[in-house]
């Protein structure tokens, strides 16, 4: 094979470079849209006044509990509506996760994220992660990048492995 000395690729890398630049600009405008309405359907009928009346007592509640589970029961209703309003939750999709882009699921590990936060002993993605990998059927490759974005993130409390159903994964990823 014959290559040209007279080639440089400098141009050809730098148009790439100005392209893949470009087309993470049109990612990052993606995510500001979907900063900007987040959620935004909590704050409208007829989620607003059952979130108001139910959103204090999850609080109380470790997420995945069965006191958590029988509460969300009282939430069905906005729920159902909320999941409908929103591509970022699994429900949204007639196939769960499978249905979802990956700015779907990004905003999903964020959503959790935040989530977590706010519940009785919050803060633990790591478990959020394990409840929900069975909670959605999730494969191991999603939770295994899932498990890399919260390391990559810092937001790990402390080294620890993600527990799987066994039927899930052979490996178990490390957060």
């Amino acid at each position: 094979m014959t290559t040209e000395t007279t080639y440089d690729s400098r141009a050809d890398t730098l148009a790439h470079i100005d392209r893949v630049q470009t087309l993470i600009q049109t990612a990052i405008n993606n995510l500001s849209v979907r900063a900007v309405k987040h959620d935004l359907s909590k704050l409208e009928e007829p989620e607003k006044s059952t979130f108001d009346a139910c959103t204090f007592k999850l609080r109380a509640m470790a997420y995945g509990s069965d006191e958590y589970k029988e509460a969300l029961a009282e939430l069905k209703p906005a729920l159902d509506h909320h999941y409908a309003a929103n591509p970022h939750h699994p429900e949204h999709y007639a196939n769960g996760v499978d249905g979802m882009s990956l700015f779907d699921v990004l905003e999903m590990l964020l959503d959790w994220k935040a989530a977590t936060e706010r519940m009785k002993g919050g803060g633990d993605i790591r478990r959020s992660l394990e409840i929900n990998t069975e909670r959605f059927k999730l494969s191991p490759q999603l939770v295994a990048i899932l498990a890399n974005t919260v390391r990559e993130m810092g937001w790990e409390n402390a080294r620890t492995e993600l527990r799987l159903p066994d039927s899930a994964a052979t490996t178990t990823p490390k957060i």
